[in-house]
């Protein structure tokens, strides 16, 4: 299942990617261009694009550390002043100032004395030139000089970036590509509405932002989730907690011909016994030929009592002895079985009506067909409309390779997916669960 839909979102994400790259590529190039003459700079546009390039790649966290370690050698002269001041302060003694003194034959007046003291105190003359030297070291390396030139370097390529960031992808710029992306998911039977919401989720997501080539591929991806998602974000229920409500509880299966509605029915029976419930068949296709003896045969299969009558009869009546004959012998869940029919026959809808009025099911499940395409969004609107659908059940997604039925059925009627027909036993039926859908979409 999804085979088909799965490789059309494949093809719109890597033309998407491809296109918004190439575009992006164009946009670097007068980006630079545009620098170029405004700086009156030399530099070869090559070099600057590839510089550019590099510069957008990089995550911010290393630019962060980049700047830090500048920081940290401009720093360094203040912390070579303190280490040392120590180390002259140690060796100074007053013994050596008076033997000095007294060499250089300095007059002992005490004001030129304590003015010279300070002095000598903080940079003794015989550590001076010593104490200079290793000043001059610490503070002379290269690294000054390097930083000086960076911010120049920095400043041309931040303005590009900048002009960048003005050039956003525009509406344009997506116009062919979201439209193949559309026809792409319509021919993957996904209703034109639905078609329609997923491009324009598409389109708000990308345009008027600038996004890095490495981001695309992954806002494309995210974007076709979050699309999904809210498609099939519908309120459900858990089919057997809802049985436990109310004894006997009605279900009846409606659909079009051939859509597996008897086939599911036994599914469901099977599925209930598994979880302790006990359930009865009732034949409401009393016009299709040889319904009730597959019904029977179901019946037989699981262990499960059919309540039928003769062919021709009132489907309605039908229905209504099977939830009295539950009734009596303490049986929890009926499963009602009614003819196939068109949603556009509109005599057969009527008996669907009647079918619901007299009996009023507690849940009204109507089957569809994967193989059908398209035409589900007809069949949901049109069932929907005349006795109102709880839920549905999609048969045949084994072999259904398209996938986009099961977006247009949810979307249509806002109504929930409970199972899957996924193969031909009666253990085939499997839950729905559109995360699990999105994932495989887009795997």
């Amino acid at each position: 299942m999804f085979g088909f839909l799965k490789k059309k979102l494949k093809e719109g994400i890597e033309k998407i990617s491809k296109t918004l790259i190439k575009k992006e590529e164009e946009k670097i190039e007068e980006a630079v261009e545009e620098v170029k003459k405004e700086e009156q700079i030399e530099e070869p546009k090559e070099e600057l694009v590839k510089e550019i390039e590099g510069e957008i790649e990089k995550p911010e966290v290393e630019v962060k550390k980049e700047e830090e370690i500048v920081e940290e050698k401009i720093e360094e002269k203040p912390i070579v002043e303190e280490e040392l001041k120590p180390e002259v302060k140690e060796e100074v003694k007053p013994k050596v100032i008076k033997e000095e003194l007294e060499k250089k034959e300095i007059p002992e007046e005490k004001p030129e004395v304590e003015e010279i003291k300070p002095e000598i105190k903080e940079k003794p003359s015989e550590k001076k030139p010593e104490i200079l030297e290793k000043i001059k070291r610490k503070i002379k390396p290269e690294a000054p000089k390097k930083v000086e030139e960076k911010p120049k370097k920095r400043s041309i390529l931040e303005k590009i970036k900048k002009k960048l960031t003005e050039k956003k992808i525009t509406e344009d710029d997506l116009k062919d590509i979201l439209y193949d992306l559309e026809v792409g998911l319509i021919s993957s039977d996904v209703a034109v509405e639905v078609a329609e919401k997923i491009c324009n989720d598409l389109k708000n997501n990308l345009v008027g932002k600038f996004i890095k080539r490495k981001e695309i591929e992954k806002v494309v991806k995210e974007s076709f989730r979050k699309s999904i998602l809210e498609i099939l974000d519908v309120e459900g229920f858990d089919l057997i907690e809802k049985i436990k409500t109310k004894k006997p509880f009605l279900i009846v299966f409606l659909g079009y011909n051939g859509s597996g509605k008897t086939t599911t029915i036994a599914r469901v029976g099977h599925l209930l016994q598994k979880n302790n419930f006990k359930c009865a068949f009732a034949a409401g296709d009393s016009w299709r030929a040889a319904a009730i003896e597959q019904l029977e045969e179901h019946g037989k299969n699981l262990g499960i009592e059919v309540i039928k009558h003769k062919y021709g009869a009132d489907p309605a009546a039908v229905i209504f002895d099977a939830v009295k004959h539950a009734q009596s012998k303490d049986i929890d869940v009926v499963l009602a079985d009614t003819a196939g029919r068109s949603h556009a026959n509109v005599n057969l809808m009527e008996e669907l009506k009647k079918i619901v009025r007299v009996n009023k099911p507690d849940l009204k499940i109507l089957v569809l067909d994967a193989l059908t395409g398209n035409d589900v969004y007809d069949q949901c609107k049109t069932f929907n409309d005349a006795v109102g659908v709880d839920a549905l059940i999609l048969t045949k997604t084994d072999v259904y390779e398209k996938g986009g039925a099961a977006l247009s059925a949810s979307w249509t009627i806002k109504k929930p997916i409970l199972y899957l027909g996924v193969g031909q036993n009666y253990e085939d039926l499997e839950k729905f669960d559109p995360n699990k859908i999105v994932e495989k979409l887009l795997e």
